[in-house]
């Protein structure tokens, strides 16, 4: 079969997705073309299947401290692993299945299943069928690394793809790699009752760069489970199990949960024969406002380009590639402010510029440690923010945290960041008592007493 159309959109994730609906709005003549499983990265293997195990984890986890509330006989709950990855499942398959009902079913003869590939710059090929297309979007997401050393003990190792998929899980686990995935993934089956053994060849976790918060974060998050951080970390087959080294240290273990890194998915696509040009990622190079390729009428969306892979990010790739490929005029839209969310317990947050990027500027700093009276309430009292702004005018920079309810004093202070507000904005709003947010209160004053401009401007009274 051989088609014309006016756009083709490789890839039904979110991205895919994001742009088809802008193309929506302006033409019925357009294809969606998805090869391998259904289903959006967050739905299938992401987000929502990885924060629904968080969330049995932690309920679970909660029976540690509820003796201390007058609730007793906590210590003979148990879990049944089987039956909560059976819960992440029927929830999971939930959301994936209204994404196949909402919005692919009705798409009709609109939408191709098959790997698509160029034969020319505006000719694609899916299986047997042939589509020229006036402007092409590209959302074909990534896929989890694992290093080619480690395949020869493939049967032993565990992805985001398939840890899902698991009827029931060993005793023993080894999480490689404690990025964002990793840490949440292995602080989940810690609490689900596993001993979990963690590794990273860094010595940050959960892409802090913040000295100081990613101590904290270390200190906390390793009574959790341990940790060993800053070595190269080699794998071998010992009888029917796996031995996990890393500097002096050895573990034995029964699975390992390898989580680092992804790689995108364009090595079916060919781009080759429409002679765009790649980076030292192999990445094609594009505008990050336009999310056009060079010149061409090609455009990249989604965390195959792995510029910021999380979801609110994707959708307005997705959302711009889309309204560019349906319009005469490329336009460019501004990006919002970086924010990346840790769901561990508590939440690695940070928004803006982190410290590698501000620490060469001598920038103005806040911090204040989560030991008020809302998070003894709690019994959640540990934990660090630490807020950077420029020291002249006080315009907030970036924050890293390591904090219970973090994943809520982020989005405040990704706002501000993105409405280039300062400190002492801040500090002229409303914090009520007894709240989480009286501790971000309190980094703020430590910063606006940290700033070359802090009086009167800090009771901001007065116009």
């Amino acid at each position: 079969m051989k088609k014309k159309v006016d756009v083709a959109i490789i890839g039904a994730g979110t991205a895919g997705l994001n742009a088809m609906a802008q193309v929506q709005e302006v033409t019925d003549n357009f294809v969606l073309i998805n090869g391998g499983t259904i289903g959006t990265t967050c739905a299938r293997v992401g987000c929502m299947p990885s924060k629904i195990l968080i969330q049995v984890g932690d309920d679970f986890h909660r029976r540690h401290v509820l003796a201390k509330e007058g609730i007793h006989k906590g210590d003979h709950l148990i879990v049944d692993v089987s039956q909560a990855l059976s819960h992440v499942r029927m929830l999971r398959d939930g959301f994936v299945n209204g994404i196949v009902q909402d919005l692919i079913k009705p798409l009709g003869d609109k939408y191709i299943e098959g790997y698509a590939e160029f034969i020319a710059p505006n000719v694609l090929k899916v299986g047997k069928d042939q589509i020229q297309a006036e402007k092409t979007i590209i959302a074909t997401g990534s896929r989890p690394v694992i290093p080619d050393q480690w395949n020869r003990l493939r049967d032993a190792i565990l992805t985001t793809d398939d840890i899902f998929e698991q009827r029931q899980l060993p005793s023993d686990m080894a999480v490689i790699g404690l990025g964002a995935v990793g840490l949440e993934l292995g602080l989940a089956l810690q609490r689900l009752g596993l001993n979990v053994t963690g590794f990273d060849q860094l010595n940050q976790i959960g892409g802090l760069q913040d000295p100081e918060v990613n101590r904290a974060a270390v200190e906390i998050l390793g009574q959790d489970f341990p940790m060993h951080l800053g070595n190269e970390v080699e794998i071998e087959k010992q009888g029917d199990r796996v031995k996990v080294i890393s500097g002096s240290t050895s573990v034995l273990v029964d699975k390992i949960l390898v989580s680092v890194g992804r790689l995108a998915n364009i090595d079916r696509l060919h781009l080759e024969r429409v002679g765009i040009q790649f980076d030292d990622q192999r990445i094609p190079s594009f505008n990050l406002k336009t999310m056009q390729i060079h010149d061409q009428q090609i455009f990249i969306a989604g965390d195959l380009n792995d510029f910021r892979p999380v979801l609110h990010e994707v959708t307005h790739e997705g959302t711009v590639a889309g309204y560019n490929a349906v319009h005469d005029s490329v336009v460019a839209f501004q990006r919002k402010a970086a924010m990346t969310i840790c769901f561990t317990d508590p939440n690695i947050c940070m928004a803006g510029a982190t410290w590698k990027d501000v620490v060469d500027r001598r920038p103005a700093i806040g911090s204040a440690r989560f030991d008020g009276g809302r998070e003894k309430i709690m019994m959640r009292d540990h934990g660090v923010i630490r807020i950077y702004a420029d020291r002249k005018k006080g315009k907030l920079l970036g924050t890293e945290m390591v904090a219970p309810g973090g994943e809520h004093l982020v989005h405040l202070l990704a706002w501000s960041i993105q409405q280039e507000l300062t400190v002492f904005d801040l500090l002229t709003m409303p914090f009520y008592h007894p709240t989480i947010e009286e501790t971000l209160h309190t980094a703020l004053l430590d910063l606006a007493n940290a700033d070359e401009h802090k009086e009167p401007r800090l009771l901001g009274f007065y116009e």
